[in-house]
């Protein structure tokens, strides 16, 4: 399992046009072989958190490089993000109990 986390800071002024676009890109991701789950936040200080799982690198790599994605990260960088990292992290071990969370 591939884990990508995500966080960014919105440029004032800009959800009217980021919303569409960052579920119009949830809505992609899901159509991606060995996509498994993602899930939004956004902290009390405005910082937004994106985790995002694929089954493997080879998943990844294909969002990655999916021209719509690729337009979407171009104008986020451009436009949207006054700030923004990403943790691309191997799940070594993994544990849960209950509802698997999704």
């Amino acid at each position: 399992m591939i884990v990508t986390i995500f966080r960014t800071r919105l440029n004032p002024g800009v959800q009217d046009e980021y919303g569409p676009m960052a579920k119009e890109m949830s809505e992609l991701a899901r159509t991606i072989p060995g996509y498994v789950a993602h899930k939004g936040f956004v902290a009390d200080d405005g910082e937004r958190v994106t985790i995002v799982e694929f089954e493997n690198e080879e998943a990844l790599h294909e969002w990655g490089r999916h021209p719509d994605h690729v337009r979407a990260k171009r104008r986020g960088i451009e436009s949207f993000f006054s700030s923004y990292s990403f943790q691309i992290c191997s799940v070594n071990r993994s544990r849960s109990r209950g509802e698997t969370p999704a």
